[in-house]
């Protein structure tokens, strides 16, 4: 619902004359590659547990970690960029809400990427062997989650923005 309230705020704001427009730096679609590539490793981390092929599900988790820490050094990037062409956190335009928005979700990805490093800890740490298969569903979930918030404020800022 945060989101939702602030793409409509943006889009109410983005009727005022003295608004900015923002070109979407280059790195976030190299970060869409990522998150999209991530949120498939998790799909198959997940169905690897639950055929209790712990090998694989540990690897996948691995390529999930991975990728989610190149989403977040490739936002990192686009920012940078951003920042380097005068589109600052200030003023009247589009960059405030690119900062605001995508950082939210950057912070929801690195929240994502610490619940992967439990999970992680417990599949090659764990003292004790658990085929408990629903802590690694609510993993799955969320990380789906995440991606397709990302997916929906790219096409947002790419389309409407």
């Amino acid at each position: 619902m945060m989101f939702a309230g602030l793409t409509s705020a943006y889009i109410v704001k983005s009727n005022q004359a003295n608004w900015v427009e923002v070109q979407m730096p280059k790195a976030f679609w190299g970060s869409t590659a990522a998150i999209l590539l991530s949120s498939l490793t998790m799909h198959l981390a997940l169905r690897a547990f639950r055929a209790r092929a712990f090998g694989r599900y540990r690897s996948l988790l691995v390529a999930t970690l991975v990728l989610g820490a190149a989403f977040v050094v490739l936002q990192w990037v686009g920012f940078q960029w951003l920042w380097n062409h005068g589109v600052q956190f200030n003023g009247a335009g589009a960059g405030q809400f690119l900062y605001a928005i995508a950082g939210l979700h950057a912070v929801h990805v690195i929240g994502g990427i610490v619940a992967l490093a439990v999970v992680f800890g417990r599949a090659f740490f764990g003292r004790t062997k658990s085929y408990n298969v629903v802590p690694v569903e609510v993993m799955a979930t969320y990380w789906h989650f995440v991606d397709i918030l990302w997916l929906y404020l790219l096409v947002f800022f790419v389309w409407i923005g």
